[in-house]
């Protein structure tokens, strides 16, 4: 888990990133991504009961997510807010290196690592 202050702590900056951001897909996630003039880099991961009904799979998946975000950390320097929205529930099962990989291609296109 990364900690507090990169994570979101409102419902504003959320809705902010959807209305302002662009969206990268992939088959499994996708970013959505958007410049702020906070200074900071703030991340949330979003996984919808369509993808997984049992909150405990949701959960995990939102912890492997985040795993990868903190291990990317250090090598973001610029100010951005970042969503994970993940589409598949193989995302739970799938080999970490694959889900690392796929989450820093989306970085990289993003031009954010």
């Amino acid at each position: 888990m990364i900690s507090r202050k990169y994570r979101f702590h409102s419902r504003g900056g959320v809705r902010y990133t959807y209305k302002n951001g662009k969206t990268i897909r992939e088959s499994k996630i996708s970013l959505v991504f958007a410049p702020n003039s906070r200074n900071k880099q703030r991340y949330a991961v979003v996984v919808s009961k369509k993808v997984l009904k049992s909150a405990v799979g949701r959960n995990r998946i939102r912890r492997r997510v985040y795993e990868v975000i903190r291990e990317q950390l250090p090598k973001i320097s610029q100010p951005v807010d970042c969503i994970f929205v993940v589409y598949s529930k193989e995302v739970a099962t799938m080999e970490y290196k694959e889900l690392r990989s796929l989450m820093v291609n989306l970085l990289k296109e993003a031009n954010i690592l």
